[in-house]
This record gives structure tokens, sequence and C-alpha cells, in this order.
């Protein structure tokens, strides 16, 4: 997904944060529910209050390069190609910061859910190694309005940090939180666990396969 515009809406601090947990993932204790391993990785959930999850994914992608994965990954006309839950996704200037909307597809019954939001990409030198890391968060901006079809996300939070396996691959690690300020049914939450994000990452290793702008 595109970067957003300007240096100033994330902390140093928080994008070194993100590295220290790709290389060790906090996951420990009851709170946290391995939910799935799939292709080499795990994820993770908390539960806290009705409505809001908080989940954490890292393994290794063992064929697709660092930087094949930060570009497919802020590529957005390239994953409305790939993304089978995308619906609608694209970014806007609002006030000189770049602001995307995204629209997810989710299942019968559920409506879909919207997000709109800015994120920021920056390269980091972290204990000898490169690492990308990508931090995003929820905004509001008037540009976007709700839409009775879709459930509007004003609560979002995601960090991504990506590096070489030190070999042909990407050791990663994702944060994700979702606060929908409404009941969610658990059996969703699973299903996106257990069903969605499967076939999510299979299409994102085919596409990191498939970029046409590999070397």
């Amino acid at each position: 997904m595109a970067s957003a515009a300007g240096a100033s809406r994330f902390s140093e601090k928080q994008f070194r944060s993100v590295c220290s947990e790709l290389q060790q993932p906090a996951v420990g204790g009851a709170d946290w529910e391995l939910l799935v391993e799939s292709m080499g990785i795990s994820i993770y959930r908390h539960i806290q209050s009705t409505g809001h999850y908080e989940y954490k994914v890292f393994g290794v992608l063992e064929t697709c390069s660092p930087d094949i994965v930060i570009n497919v990954y802020l590529d957005l006309n390239y994953r409305k190609n790939w993304d089978e839950f995308v619906k609608e996704l694209y970014a806007r200037d609002c006030n000189g910061e770049t602001v995307i909307y995204w629209e997810v597809q989710c299942p019968s019954p559920r409506f879909n859910r919207d997000y709109v939001f800015v994120q920021q990409h920056r390269e980091l030198e972290f204990k000898g190694q490169k690492v990308h890391v990508i931090l995003a968060e929820s905004t509001s901006a008037p540009q976007f309005p709700e839409k009775s079809s879709a459930i509007r996300v004003k609560k979002f939070t995601q960090k991504l940090a990506v590096q070489s396996d030190g070999g042909r691959g990407s050791k990663v690690f994702m944060y994700y939180s979702d606060n929908l300020d409404c009941p969610v049914p658990d059996w969703i939450c699973k299903w996106a666990a257990k069903s969605g994000f499967p076939t999510y990452l299979k299409n994102m290793v085919n596409a990191c396969h498939n970029y046409p702008r590999r070397s």
C-alpha cells in the first residue's frame, strides 16, 4: 500500500520497536491464542473487549525477497488484482497527506468493513540488518464519508517488519489491531484466521512470484 507523506506521523521509537519484535515476537502467556500455522507463518490472537481483536503474525516466506514483499504490499493497483478480499482500494491526497481508503469483502451475512488510514514505510539499519518497516493507523477525512453497506473501522493499527532470512526469503512480523466498537461473532474471527488468512497468504506469495517489476 502507498506510503503516507510526511515524516512526523510516527516516531523513531515506534519504528524500532517493530524491528525488536521481528527478532522475537512477544506472544507468551494465556492471553495469546495460536489460531493457525500455514506456509511457515503463525498467527496469534489476543482477545480484549468485545469487538476488539489484536493479531500477531510471524514466520518466514521462503521464496520471496524483502524488496519484493514490500513492493507487492505497497502497490495498491497490483493488490486489487491478486487480493480477492479487496472491494475498493485507492489513495487520495488530503491536505498534503496521502490517505488510503480500503473496503474489505466479508463473508455473508456480515457487512463489509472499510478503513481510512495513513501509513509510512521506512528502511532501517537494526542490529546490522536492513529492515523494512511499515506503520499504519486510522484517521478521519471528510473526503471518505461512511457507507451504509460497510462498517467503518475507526480504530485500526498495523505494523509490518520484513528482513532477509539469510537466503532467498524474508523473515516477517505483523501486528494488526481492529476495534469495530460492536459485537463480532467468534466464528467470523476464526474464519478470518483459519481460512481467510491462508488464502491471503497463498495469493500474496503467488503475487510476489509474478510481480511485474520483479528483477
